[in-house]
């Protein structure tokens, strides 16, 4: 019973996965893995993995704003330095 249960959400899992596009889970996989061994110990592995890549996902986003930004600041710090001179015409 038990076999066939894993076997039935195995099944349901993979189609889903086939059937869905691609998605931007940065950070989620990393995050699911670290959640679902630290839920395992308390007896709530579905759950550790839902918060651990809800959580992952959360970071990656915030990492990725903080090197967008830091990227905009260089660009415009490069600009501002090649600019000042008043030699260059455009």
């Amino acid at each position: 019973m038990k076999a066939s249960l894993i076997t039935a959400a195995v099944g349901v899992a993979l189609a889903a996965s086939v059937a869905a596009g691609p998605a931007n889970a940065a950070g989620c996989i990393k995050g699911a893995l670290i959640g679902g061994v630290a839920g395992h110990f308390v007896h709530h592995g579905i759950l550790g993995a839902a918060a651990g890549c809800a959580i992952g996902h959360h970071e990656a986003a915030k990492s990725t704003a903080q090197q967008n930004a830091q990227a905009q600041a260089d660009r415009s710090s490069d600009r501002s330095q090649s600019g000042s001179s008043g030699t260059q015409r455009y």
